[in-house]
């Protein structure tokens, strides 16, 4: 095995967006990161639920009015065709 090809293990901190730090061992002397179980919606309890049936109920209604939109369209260029 050969002598000195590993990288040193040493104290690291580690400091996320919010403020939080948190001191652990790492081959790197800093690490920063975006978000850490002290602001992660889902370890605060702050998760929000999304209203999947309103989404759909939301995407329905476009779909329906765009629907409605093309097949205005087809009519009016069919009704031009047929005046000339």
């Amino acid at each position: 095995m050969k002598a000195d090809i590993h990288p040193k293990y040493e104290a690291c901190e580690i400091r996320c967006a919010c403020g939080n730090a948190i001191e652990t061992r790492s081959t790197r002397k800093q690490m920063l990161v975006g978000i850490c179980n002290a602001c992660h919606p889902f370890y605060t309890g702050q998760q929000k639920f999304v209203d999947t049936a309103g989404r759909v109920d939301k995407f329905q209604q476009r779909l329906a009015k765009t629907q409605a939109a093309q097949a205005a369209l087809a009519e009016a260029a069919g009704k031009k065709k047929k005046r000339a």
